[in-house]
């Protein structure tokens, strides 16, 4: 497994290499050897050069290797090359990630979306490799019309099986943003949890939610969004968001494929950022989660709210634990906890519903007595800090979003 330094890099090639490792043990791979490689010039024909190329191909001979990976982009043709050169298959880090997803997509909506980015993957990889290239087909409906070479036929079943999925993906988009709507409608807030991959996010939403969703120490254990239900102090109710994690340069074609569900994220309420303070690159890790937040318009004025949990504070100790508690007492959109031992949760649902409640007024609302159902909606949507009764009307101190306020005096108005 060679690892590139790739431009503008925020990490040491060491880092790098350990991250490429732990992306392919997470599909199970046996990782025999690796080593970092630097390129001073890039071969147009097999990205590396020929004495480096020569020695990956001793090793995976030595090692009696089945397959290589690269992390970095490669090319059509770099990628045939190397296989040739090499006499094992070979993967870059975009066909890798690909892999994992492709892996752990449970949902039809993530299978559909894995699809669709492999698609758009492979259709850049039709090169002049095939032996029947050249051969004409005759007009078999879906096969092509006389004068299609299959090479032809072939990128247009893709464009046609790519289209097919978007349009389903639209489908599935049009009912997330029903959903979404009637949760607007709702008194809940939503909170979603975002960070790098293997960060802990799972861990964290079943220590919030008790649930079990599948949390392990892998990159990418979580692909497919799960949502449930977590009570914060003074919430009757409040919906927790656990999305897939982000990872440096990730591909181009799983951004545009999943866009649909991380606007789940971008139409939260609030953001928690949960971070590996445990990770050595833990500074470049949250920097690539900003970068993937701000490509969603999460960097602009107007963003959703957001809390960073230092997560996995049980793992560091000594004066960087010292450290690191001192500096988030400065800051207010820090808290350091551990999903494991449960470290700081109590302080972490405390800040979050009080960043849910920092545009809330309390408003002073006089009701007759015999408006039930408003009375009840004012105590399901608001947090009803006072109530008296003076003859047969109802007197209400309650403590609204500005959402909830304008939703009832549009009640009142009907």
């Amino acid at each position: 497994m060679p690892e590139l330094p790739r431009e503008g890099s925020r990490r040491s090639a060491d880092a790098r290499l350990a991250e490429a490792e732990g992306l392919a043990e997470a599909i199970g791979i046996d990782v025999v050897a690796s080593k970092a490689y630097r390129v001073r010039t890039v071969r147009p024909a097999t990205l590396l050069g020929k004495g480096q190329v020569e020695e990956i191909a001793a090793v995976a001979k030595d090692e009696n290797a089945g397959l290589l990976i690269v992390d970095a982009a490669l090319t059509p043709i770099q990628q045939k090359n190397l296989e040739d050169e090499s006499g094992t298959k070979v993967i870059d880090r975009t066909g890798l990630i690909l892999e994992i997803f492709g892996e752990r997509a449970a949902t039809a909506e993530g299978r559909l979306q894995v699809e669709l980015a492999h698609l758009d993957y492979q259709a850049g990889r039709l090169v002049r490799s095939w032996t029947h290239l050249e051969r004409q087909r005759g007009g078999f409906g879906f096969l092509g019309g006389p004068g299609e070479t299959q090479i032809e036929a072939d990128r247009r079943l893709i464009r046609e099986r790519m289209a097919k999925i978007r349009r389903e993906l639209e489908q599935v988009k049009r009912t997330r943003s029903l959903h979404r709507d009637r949760r607007q409608r709702a008194p809940w807030p939503v909170i979603a949890l975002v960070g790098y991959t293997n960060a802990g996010k799972s861990t964290l939403f079943n220590r919030l939610t008790g649930e079990a969703v599948f949390a392990e120490n892998l990159l990418f254990a979580t692909l497919d969004p799960t949502m449930r239900d977590i009570r914060l102090p003074g919430f009757d109710k409040a919906i927790l968001s656990d999305t897939v994690g982000f990872v440096s340069d990730l591909p181009t074609e799983l951004i545009a494929a999943f866009r649909a569900t991380l606007e789940e994220v971008r139409e939260a309420d609030l953001l928690v950022h949960v971070r590996n303070m445990a990770h050595p690159d833990r500074e470049a890790q949250g920097e690539d989660v900003e970068d993937v937040l701000t490509s969603l318009g999460l960097g602009e004025e107007g963003a959703p709210p957001r809390v960073e949990a230092w997560n996995k504070i049980d793992l560091v100790s000594g004066e960087e634990r010292d450290r690191l508690y001192e500096e988030a007492r400065r800051r207010e959109d820090v808290l350091p906890i551990s999903a494991i031992t449960g470290e700081g949760l109590d302080a972490l649902r405390d800040r979050m519903a009080g960043c849910l409640r920092s545009g809330e007024q309390i408003h002073r609302i006089r009701l007759p007595a015999t408006e039930g159902s408003k009375i009840a909606w004012l105590h399901s949507r608001g947090e009803v800090l006072d109530q008296q009764i003076d003859h047969d009307e109802l007197e209400l101190s309650v403590r609204l979003s500005p959402d909830n306020w304008a939703r009832f005096q549009a009640l009142e108005s009907a």
